[in-house]
């Protein structure tokens, strides 16, 4: 078991196994994984690590952000 930090979890707020399942499903589905844990995931986690509310029109506009600069 490797017992050091997870650098998955310190920059995005999930497990490195959790993101890989993520990973995972973004090439099922053609999705740029890069562009999702870079644009969606990392917004998101710098969300809840300001104690912010994560509420639907919050993720909402995180996705349409991400969507802009793609």
């Amino acid at each position: 078991m490797d017992k050091g930090l997870d650098a998955m979890f310190i920059h995005y707020g999930i497990r490195r196994e959790d993101m890989a399942i993520i990973k995972n499903i973004c090439e099922t589905n053609d999705i740029d994984f890069d562009w999702f844990k870079d644009e969606i995931l990392k917004e998101y986690h710098e969300i809840k690590m300001k104690n912010q509310e994560t509420e639907e029109i919050t993720i909402q506009k995180i996705i349409e952000k991400a969507l802009k600069n793609k």
